[in-house]
This record gives C-alpha cells, structure tokens and sequence, in this order.
C-alpha cells in the first residue's frame, strides 16, 4: 500500500513538473514570437519610414515656403532648403526643364529610393507633376566636400587628418555598400567631392545618383553608349576599351582620384587647366612615396604622416590605368583600417608601359595584395 502510494505521489510530482515545464515552454514561445513579431512590425515601419514619398507639386512650394531660402544651384536644378514638419528639415532639388533630366530623375529615384546606409544620402521623397520635378533630400548643414578641400595652412576648412581619415573610410564603405551591398549592384559613376555631403557630425554620405546604373551583383562588365562622369575623376576605360571594360572599378579609380585630392588640399581639375610644363599631381605623390620621402603636405606630426602617407598609397591603388589592377572598395576600406606598414606600395600608374593594354599582369598584381591584405578578393 506504501509503494502504491508512493509511486502515485512520484508520478504526480513528475506530471506536475512535466506541466510545469510545458506551461512554461507555451508561455516563453508567447513572449518570443511577441518580440519577434514587435522587432517586424518595427521594420515595417522604419521600412514604411524610409520609402520616398510622392509630393504635389503644391507641396513643395509649402514645403519650401514658396522657394525662399536657396542653398544652391547647378547644371542640373537648384536646391532650396525646407521642412516636412518642425523637425524634419530637407533639401529639396528642383530640376530644370530639359532633354535629359527624364533619364536623371529615373536614375535617382531608381537607385537612392532601394539603399539605406549611413554613407549614403537619404531620399525622403520626389515630385513628378507633369513637366516638375524635384528631389527631397534629408538636410546635411555642412554641405559638401568640396568646400573643406584646400590646403592644411588654412586653418578656417582645414578638418584634420583623424577627420579626413574618417570621412575617406566612411565613403569607402558607402560605395562598398553601393557594390556588395544591395539587391542589385548600383555603379555611382560620378564619385567626387562635390557629390560626398556631410552631416552635423561630419559623416560623409554619397549624393547626386543621375548618372547611376544598376546591374546584377554577378555582372562584372557594363555596356555603356557614351562616357558618364566629371572630368578628372573618369576611369580611363570609361573614356577607351583598350583599357578594359567598364565596371564597378570605374567608381574605385573616381573613388582614388578624390582621396587624392583630399589629402593634397588642390582640386584635381586644377591640373588639367594648368600649364602642362607643371608637374601631374597624383604622379609628385607617387614619386614622394616611391622614393619614401616625407609627404610634404603639412603635417604636424607622425601620426599625421602616417595617416597621409596611407591615404596616398590607397588613392594610388585606386587609380592603376587597368581596371584589374585596381582593388575592390572591400579591400580599400580593409587598407584604410590597417596599418600603413603592412599596405604594400603599388605599380606606378604613370609608366608609360602602364599605358598599354595588359592581359595577365593585373591578375598577379591583385593577388599580391589580397594575400598582403589576407582577405578573399571578390568575384572579379
């Protein structure tokens, strides 16, 4: 009668564990599908957050109070600031009326409506009323980088060397994310500093997409009718194929030819309007390098001419003459955060036998600094 007893008072205890256990189980299954069911709902709606939102054309005469605060104006539209609400202030872009900028238009809502980086402008909604349109963009005060390039001895734009630094990686990996890291590969095709805004806090981030192209992440080469770009900062296959096919590393050489002109404080376009007795200023960086001189660009101390010394090398890797001797933006942004000591000095890109066609000698070089970079190139 005892072992009876015992052995129903054992099973109940087992039976109320079991219980336990399985109430327990349903009711931690509740509180994780609830989380997990908040963290979706909480996408949708930063989701439905970031999509462009269509505007009148009457909306964006209140929203720009009538365009009365003007911040700028190009080729192409003028911006004017203006604000959605009391927090929320924007650029707004209104394009001129012309041939091209149907093509332009498409291209920008096409391409910065599907990407969401912290290096890449915000498109917070568009305007196509009849033969208007307009861009809204989020508001970056400090403007663009164009304005802080200049030499070191002026001390009014002058940010620094920690902060030109952070500002090159931050672009690299907006327009690593261009490449790698979207649905459909996105080639900006007309990277320079014009085109590189900046926040309160001086984060860089990739505007201006009306030349961009989209393409599958496994595409490699890009048909193009016409070159498309800014001169100075157009990779050499762009303007000729016997340099190559045109490819996401058309934006590395345009990516290499701005971190240039950064770090010399001097606009590259300088160069092609000067007498041509004067000295090619990427090819007197090459020569300084080569020869491990001092950079001679202002800088104050070690750390400052290692920082220097480290951008000019990547910009110099960025612009080889050959598509295939150039690095992915992955392995830019792995030099830009390594140690200068361990980034190995490239080809010269100005030999004259760089200017001719080559058939294996990229592939050897890009293999020597993947294995200096110990990284897993990406698929050429």
């Amino acid at each position: 009668m005892w072992d009876s007893l015992t052995l129903r008072s054992i099973l109940g205890s087992l039976f109320f564990v079991l219980l336990t256990g399985a109430v327990y189980h349903v009711y931690d299954s509740y509180i994780l599908n609830k989380a997990k069911q908040a963290i979706i709902e909480k996408f949708l709606e930063d989701y439905r957050a970031l999509k462009p939102t269509r505007y009148s054309y009457v909306e964006i005469k209140r929203i720009t109070n009538n365009f009365s605060d003007k911040l700028g104006q190009g080729a192409y539209g003028t911006v004017y600031r203006g604000s959605i609400s009391k927090e929320i202030i924007v650029a707004v872009k209104i394009l001129n009326f012309s041939q091209g900028n149907g093509q332009d238009f498409l291209n920008e809502v096409g391409t910065i409506g599907r990407t969401h980086h912290v290096n890449i402008v915000r498109l917070v909604g568009f305007c196509a009323d009849g033969f208007k349109r307009a861009l809204i963009y989020e508001f970056l005060p400090n403007g663009s980088l164009q304005k802080f390039i200049n030499s070191p001895e002026n001390k009014k734009n002058f940010l620094g060397w920690k902060k030109l630094h952070e500002i090159a990686l931050g672009i690299a990996k907006g327009v690593e994310y261009l490449h790698q890291g979207c649905d459909q590969r996105i080639l900006h095709f007309d990277i320079k500093p014009q085109n590189v805004l900046l926040d309160h806090n001086f984060i860089p981030k990739i505007s201006d997409f009306g030349l961009a192209k989209l393409c599958s992440r496994d595409q490699s080469v890009v048909s193009m009718t016409a070159a498309r770009g800014t001169l100075g900062y157009i990779a050499p296959e762009v303007f000729s194929r016997n340099f190559g096919n045109v490819s996401y590393k058309s934006d590395v050489y345009s990516y290499g030819m701005m971190l240039l002109e950064t770090i010399g404080g001097k606009k590259i376009t300088e160069d092609l309007e000067e007498n041509s007795s004067h000295v090619y200023y990427p090819e007197w960086i090459y020569k300084l390098i080569d020869d491990e001189e001092e950079m001679r660009i202002h800088v104050d101390d070690e750390g400052d001419e290692k920082v220097a010394r480290k951008m000019a090398i990547v910009g110099l890797w960025c612009i080889q003459w050959h598509a295939m001797d150039r690095p992915t933006m992955q392995m830019v942004v792995q030099m830009l955060e390594g140690d200068v000591d361990k980034t190995p000095i490239p080809p010269n890109p100005f030999a004259s036998q760089s200017r001719q066609p080559r058939r294996n000698g990229g592939v050897a070089i890009t293999r020597q600094l993947t294995q200096e970079l110990d990284v897993i190139q990406e698929l050429e």
